[in-house]
């Protein structure tokens, strides 16, 4: 069960959670793991305007980004005992989504790990769920993880309540 587990990491922090799940979930099943990052024109234009100014060629420093975050992703897994290998996707054709079905597929993956925001309203709209399209596109099952404060929002309310039932009230005659 879940041998082969897929983990698109962005360097976000609910891709942080998203893969520390993937390492308990392997450590539980014995399982294995791909690290999977892309580069897309969304995170190329946000470097450009990131990085205004900047005169480098900029496909070579998300370059360098991805595989130093894959390196460093592979390393605390590792430091966990859990085989890792990685995959970094760089060209502009398809949608992140599809990019990680198609890799599930040619892997082949049991299982698709990942962190999301949980954004929901204005902020969903504006921003989209990457999550969301992953799951609609997944040809396995996805396991999706809160982000900290989407998990700790999601928790109830501890309450304590307390019943006094005084013992000479009930009286059997």
């Amino acid at each position: 069960m879940y041998q082969m587990i897929l983990v698109p990491i962005d360097g976000s922090e609910t891709s942080t959670r998203g893969l520390e799940e993937a390492i308990r979930m392997a450590q539980l099943t014995k399982g294995r793991l791909r690290l999977f990052h892309v580069i897309d024109e969304l995170s190329f234009a946000l470097s450009m305007d990131a990085y205004a100014g900047y005169a480098g060629d900029w496909l070579n420093t998300l370059r360098d980004g991805g595989t130093q975050l894959l390196k460093d992703a592979k390393a605390k897994a590792l430091a966990a005992g859990i085989d890792a290998e990685v995959a970094l996707h760089d060209s502009f054709n398809g949608k992140v989504a599809d990019l990680v079905a198609a890799e599930a597929v040619n892997w082949p993956a049991d299982l698709i790990v990942l962190g999301t925001h949980g954004r929901r309203g204005i902020g969903r709209m504006f921003l989209g769920s990457g999550a969301e399209s992953i799951l609609r596109t997944a040809p396995v099952p996805v396991l999706l993880v809160r982000s900290h404060e989407e998990a700790v929002a999601a928790e109830p309310a501890q309450v304590t309540a307390r019943v006094s039932i005084p013992s000479a009230a009930l009286a059997i005659e």
